[in-house]
């Protein structure tokens, strides 16, 4: 049994790359790591400890992480290094290799990280850590186990991890080896996280995991029953959807959140491809015309709505033809904003297996195109409640800056003259037009 004392005191460096998951478990081990006495190193402070949570969603991910870990040995000589996340889990070995890492923890290891990091920090203290340093990481099919999370991040808004791995094995896409099968904890647990967020004081919750329609198969629950339980959470005022599959977002749970008292009329869904048989290749588990049901009957029960989507370009088999087809499919769509991504090889994936390749110079021309579209949609939808008035939940800024920010119901970004006081506090605005960026709506308050 190692004595929780020896962290008394310490200093801690984090560094999280990739989704909002990973940075909400990040966060919690912070909050762990402080029950104990840890602190965050200050800006120049050389840390005991570094913890760095990984990705490995493209091979650029791969590439960061590698120059994040580089980085963390470098600035804290001497300190207990850790790594975590996706890309340990994939290439523990590669990660091994790299001078100054003490210990790398996988998927399944990362329900006891403080444990291991209690342990590791402990062992290096007195001299006796392994010199091949250490690897807790286990195979695929033993990746079982669920990590809790809920944690604020660096802003107003809270992030709950309700699941995490994923099912699916799309053929572009590494999470399933990298995090494992869909997995969760139970409703009433949830419930309990959310209530402890209204205790402290937070207003607004992200549901987050790797695919969280999915919830439920660890519980025998549903998503649509989680939605219900907590929207009757009293205290929190806000909940965001983070992402959700098309052929998971039903129209039951749909129809809950236009009548709810706290979900707001904002959903973020993943396209990928508007071509029916690219997605066809992806192995996704819908066609174009189920995702435009979906944004449809969105915009039908909450006109004001804001649609976020992900889609990728340059994928194997997305022949010019295709690409222009799903251009004009996502172009024809009552969308907000898209979320573009290129497409990377990941070793290990089926799509290696599909022979038509895209070069990088199209790629790149392909993801022009749809950052336009991007621009335009989400330009319009912001243009369109000019003059409207709307609630937004601000947030905090330095008392040095002239302007705060914030985001209404339907995820307009809001910028207004800072007033330290209203940080975390819901007020009406009206939305005057943009600001000088073009990339927030100037507001004034409703008296």
């Amino acid at each position: 049994m190692i004595d929780s004392s020896i962290l008394q005191g310490k200093k801690a460096a984090f560094f999280t790359l990739g989704c909002k998951l990973n940075f909400a478990e990040t966060s919690s081990v912070a909050q762990a790591l402080q029950r104990y006495g840890v602190t965050k190193a200050g800006k120049d402070e050389v840390a005991d400890i570094c913890l760095v949570n990984t990705c490995s969603v493209t091979e650029m991910a791969d590439h960061k992480c590698r120059q994040a870990i580089h980085r963390l040995v470098k600035q804290h000589p001497g300190a207990f290094v850790i790594v975590t996340g996706c890309y340990a889990q994939l290439k523990p070995q590669e990660i091994i290799d790299t001078t100054g890492v003490d210990m790398v923890v996988g998927a399944e290891e990362k329900a006891s990280l403080i444990e291991h990091i209690m342990e590791g920090f402990s062992h290096k203290q007195q001299g006796t850590l392994a010199p091949q340093h250490s690897t807790l990481h286990s195979p695929l099919k033993d990746i079982r186990s669920f990590a809790p999370s809920c944690s604020r991040g660096d802003r107003t808004r809270y992030f709950l991890k309700v699941q995490d791995g994923c099912n699916y094995f799309c053929t572009y896409c590494t999470i399933p080896i990298a995090r494992g099968r869909s997995r969760n904890g139970s409703i009433a647990s949830m419930v309990a996280q959310a209530e402890q967020v209204a205790h402290e004081g937070g207003k607004e919750i992200v549901i987050t995991g790797v695919n969280i329609g999915d919830f439920g198969r660890s519980t025998g629950e549903t998503f649509f029953d989680l939605v219900k339980a907590l929207d009757s959470v009293e205290g929190i005022e806000r909940y965001r959807i983070s992402s959700i599959e098309p052929n998971l977002l039903t129209d039951e749970i749909i129809d809950f959140c236009a009548q709810s008292r706290a979900f707001m009329p904002h959903f973020h869904v993943p396209l990928q491809s508007g071509s029916d048989e690219v997605l066809r290749l992806m192995h996704r588990k819908y066609d174009t015309a189920l995702f435009r049901h979906k944004v449809e009957k969105i915009k039908q029960v909450m006109p004001d709505a804001f649609i976020g989507v992900d889609v990728i370009v340059g994928t194997r088999g997305e022949t010019p033809e295709y690409f222009e087809q799903a251009r004009q499919f996502i172009e024809s769509l009552p969308i907000s904003q898209l979320h573009v991504f290129s497409y990377s090889e990941r070793p290990g994936t089926k799509a290696l297996d599909i022979p038509y390749t895209v070069s990088p110079h199209d790629k790149h021309q392909r993801s022009q195109q749809l950052l336009h579209v991007s621009q335009q949609k989400l330009h319009e939808f912001y243009a369109q409640f000019i003059g409207t008035q709307r609630p937004a939940l601000l947030e905090h800024a330095s008392p040095r800056k002239p302007y705060m920010n914030g985001f209404t119901d339907n995820y307009i970004r809001v910028e207004l003259p800072n007033q330290p006081d209203l940080d975390n506090q819901i007020v009406n605005v009206t939305l005057t037009g943009f600001n000088e960026e073009g990339d927030a709506l100037c507001a004034t308050i409703v008296k």
